[in-house]
C-alpha cells in the first residue's frame, strides 16, 4: 500500500510538472515578444510620438500584465497552492483590470481609423497625443471602476480574516468572491461592453466602407483600414474570450473524469487566456510596414537599423 501511495504521488508531481511546462512554455514565448514589440515602440520617436502606436502600447501593456498575472493564477491553482482571500484577492483584481483595458483600448484604435480615413483633414486635430493620452486614462479609469464596483459585493463579508483565512479551493474570481449577484454583475458588464465595442467596429467599418466610394478618399488607405477593423472586431472576441474560461471549467468539472479535466483545462486555459494576449503582438509587430522592421531588427539582434520619422 506505501508502494502504491508513493507512484500515486509520484505521477500526480510528474502530471502537475508536465501541466505547468505546457502552460509557462506558449506564456513565455509570447511574453518574450510582447517585452521585445514593448522595447520597439519605446526605442525610436516614430513610434512615441505616433497616437496609434501610443494606443497599441498602452494594449501591448494590459495584455502582457494579464498574461502575466493569469499564469500565476494557473500555477497556483496547477501546484494547488492555497493563499489568503487578500492575496487572492489582489491578484485576481490585478487580472480583472487589465483584463478590461482591451476591449476598450481596441474600441479607441478602431475610432482612431475611422477618423483617419473619414476625417483626414481633421485627423491631425482630432487624434492627437494629448487626446490619445486621455482617451488611455477613461479606459484605466472605467475598468477600475468596473474592480471597485465588483469588490463592493464583499461588503457583507467579514474583512478581519481575509488577511488569514486560507481559501478552502485555489485561488479564482469564483472562489474571491462567492456571490451570485457578483456572478450576474459581471455577465451583465461584459455583454454591456461586448455590445458598445462590436456597435462601434462595425459602424466605423461601415462609415469607412461608404468613405471609400466617395472620389475624394484614398482607396489604398480605406481598404488597408478596412482589414484593421476587421481584425480588430476579431480581437474584440479574443479579448473577451476569458469571460468564458471559468464558467466552462465549471461545466467540465461536474461532467469529465478528474484526469480528463486536468489537461482539458490547460488546453482551454492556453486557448481562451494565452493565445489572446498573444496575438496583438503578432497582428501588429507583422502587419505594420514600420513596425515590422524594427520588431524583426531585435529580435534577431540586429542592433543598426533607422526608421523615417512620422507623426499622428
Amino acid at each position: 500500500m506505501s508502494s502504491r501511495s508513493n507512484i500515486s504521488q509520484y505521477q500526480g508531481l510528474l502530471e502537475r510538472i508536465v501541466l505547468c511546462f505546457l502552460s509557462t512554455g506558449p506564456a513565455c514565448f509570447f511574453l518574450l515578444i510582447n517585452g521585445i514589440l514593448m522595447f520597439s515602440l519605446r526605442s525610436k520617436p516614430v513610434f512615441r510620438y505616433t497616437c496609434r502606436y501610443i494606443l497599441l502600447y498602452n494594449l501591448l501593456v494590459a495584455d502582457t500584465a494579464q498574461l502575466i498575472v493569469t499564469q500565476v493564477l494557473f500555477l497556483l491553482a496547477v501546484g494547488r497552492v492555497k493563499i489568503t482571500y487578500a492575496v487572492c484577492g489582489t491578484i485576481t483584481t490585478m487580472a480583472n483590470l487589465t483584463a478590461g483595458i482591451s476591449p476598450l483600448t481596441l474600441v479607441i484604435m478602431t475610432l482612431e481609423r475611422y477618423v483617419a480615413v473619414c476625417y483626414p483633414l481633421r485627423h491631425a486635430s482630432i487624434v492627437n497625443i494629448k487626446n490619445t493620452v486621455v482617451a488611455i486614462i477613461a479606459a484605466w479609469a472605467v475598468s477600475t471602476l468596473n474592480n471597485v464596483t465588483r469588490n463592493l459585493f464583499l461588503i457583507e463579508y467579514p474583512y478581519e480574516k481575509f488577511g488569514k483565512v486560507l481559501m478552502k479551493d485555489y485561488c479564482t474570481n469564483i472562489g474571491w468572491i462567492p456571490d451570485s449577484l457578483c456572478d450576474d454583475y459581471d455577465r451583465a458588464y461584459n455583454a454591456v461592453v461586448f455590445v458598445s465595442a462590436s456597435i462601434t467596429v462595425i459602424s466605423s467599418y461601415t462609415g469607412v466602407v461608404i468613405a471609400a466610394k466617395a472620389a475624394s478618399t484614398d482607396k489604398a488607405s480605406a481598404l488597408k483600414a478596412r482589414k484593421t477593423l476587421l481584425l480588430h472586431l476579431v480581437q474584440l472576441f479574443l479579448s473577451l474570450a476569458y469571460t468564458l474560461y471559468y464558467p466552462l471549467l465549471s461545466a467540465l468539472a461536474k461532467t469529465v473524469q478528474r484526469i480528463v479535466f486536468v489537461w482539458v483545462q490547460n488546453v482551454i486555459y492556453v486557448l481562451f487566456i494565452v493565445l489572446p494576449r498573444c496575438l496583438t503582438s503578432l497582428i501588429y509587430g507583422l502587419r505594420d510596414q514600420t513596425v515590422r522592421p524594427v520588431l524583426l531588427h531585435y529580435l534577431f539582434c540586429r542592433w543598426k537599423l533607422s526608421v523615417e520619422p512620422a507623426t499622428c
